[in-house]
């Protein structure tokens, strides 16, 4: 074993994911911190990330505000190289008299977290950032990262996602999707991927490269388990995974990544708007009051955490029926407009009941791509254009800073 690996393991939780060559571990420490290990020719490694190092200086404070250099959105760019990081800090006017302190205990941090590192070089980067680059060290390609929520399982949530990416990209947008809920992934199947697809390395990274479909860049823990094995984690694990899929992964460039998250306000939810400042959620419900609840809860969640919530979509708003055309409310009305009066945030649009959306996620197919002249996917693509400009008239907003206080 590596003599620069000093982990004690006191609970015997281990799960294996094996692809590309690298047998990968997950282990879960006694003081329920996930720690993401590879097995190399038989020798565990450890291997650190720009993650790792994020969470290193979230202990960093900045004397004046006392607030973290993470929260305050100071960290611009994050660079491993062998032992060597490199951090790119945008120290605001305020912190003049102070900086040295800043970068001191910066450095103090990083190497307690990572004690092999032999040099921290900090950097001041005051100089204009795009606002998309400086918002995400981990993932600098990426611009704009939204989760597709609701809070409530049964509302096609996953179905908005694949469609609404698929409509990104036939818009030419570059356009990427993880499938966050790794206890029921279903994205797979729902962009028509084969079962137990082969995962490729990066030779130039070492990272996972997504696989793609209709245009877009995806991963799933579905793409790294058997089809019918359960994944049976407690939180930190299922966390851990999601973190792994932003870090370990190749996006490269893209315009949009989509989080498709599982129902719920838990700890993948938290993660994630703990990880990286999200440019915004999309809230998916249905019309009647029974779904209005838990979606309610799911957009104060977001609103707690100062993540804009971009709009949202109403799903099975009503159906045509094919032989006399008569409209049918099965599921009640008016539950978007509730939601949209309520928290002040736009309606993106309204998704009719047909038996085709059903169909193309059974079979892969989704029903921008197997069937564009349909009103339901000409919705889906106005829904897609209506959220691009949410997005865009949100760019130039302050970075969320995380508040988890009362």
């Amino acid at each position: 074993m590596s003599s620069a690996l000093n982990i004690f393991v006191s609970v015997a939780l281990l799960t294996f994911l094996r692809t590309f060559g690298r047998e990968y571990l997950f282990i879960m420490l006694s003081n329920q911190k996930l720690v993401f290990l590879y097995l190399k020719n038989g020798v565990l490694m450890s291997e650190l990330k720009k993650i790792d190092i994020l969470d290193a200086l979230r202990n960093v404070l900045d004397p004046g505000t006392k607030q973290d250099i993470v929260s305050a959105n100071m960290i611009k760019n994050i660079e491993i190289k062998d032992s060597t990081v490199t951090i790119e800090i945008d120290f605001p006017p305020s912190t003049s008299s102070y900086q040295n302190k800043i970068k001191e205990d910066c450095i103090a941090e990083i190497k307690k977290a990572a004690p092999d590192i032999e040099n921290v070089d900090i950097q001041n980067k005051s100089a204009a950032h795009t606002a998309n680059a400086a918002a995400n060290p981990l993932m600098p390609g990426v611009k704009n990262t939204i989760a597709v929520a609701s809070g409530k399982g049964g509302v096609g949530k996953s179905t908005v996602s694949v469609n609404l990416a698929v409509a990104l990209a036939k818009d030419g947008a570059k356009v990427g999707l993880i499938d966050a809920d790794v206890y029921g992934p279903s994205i797979p199947l729902m962009l028509g991927i084969d079962k137990n697809p082969r995962i490729y390395q990066d030779p130039q990274t070492g990272k996972m490269l997504p696989l793609e479909s209709y245009g877009i860049k995806t991963i799933s823990i579905g793409f790294l388990i058997d089809e019918d094995s359960p994944v049976i984690w407690r939180g930190p694990m299922a966390s851990g995974a999601i973190k792994q899929f932003m870090t370990d992964v190749n996006w490269g460039e893209l315009d949009y990544l989509i989080f498709d998250l599982p129902p719920g306000t838990g700890d993948i939810q938290l993660t994630l708007v703990q990880s990286i400042p999200l440019s915004g959620a999309v809230i998916v419900t249905t019309p009647q009051d029974i779904s209005l609840v838990d979606v309610k809860k799911a957009i104060r969640m977001f609103q707690k955490v100062n993540v804009p919530v971009l709009g949202i979509v109403e799903n099975m708003s009503y159906f045509i029926a094919p032989d006399t055309g008569k409209k049918y409310e099965l599921f009640g009305s008016g539950g978007g407009e509730k939601l949209s009066k309520e928290f002040s945030a736009p309606l993106l649009g309204k998704i009719p009941i047909n038996p085709d959306i059903r169909v193309g996620g059974d079979y892969g197919k989704p029903i921008v791509i197997s069937n564009p002249g349909a009103e339901e996917a000409k919705i889906i693509r106005e829904i897609a254009r209506n959220l691009s400009k949410q997005v865009e008239a949100n760019s130039q907003n302050s970075i969320p800073k995380i508040v988890l206080g009362n």
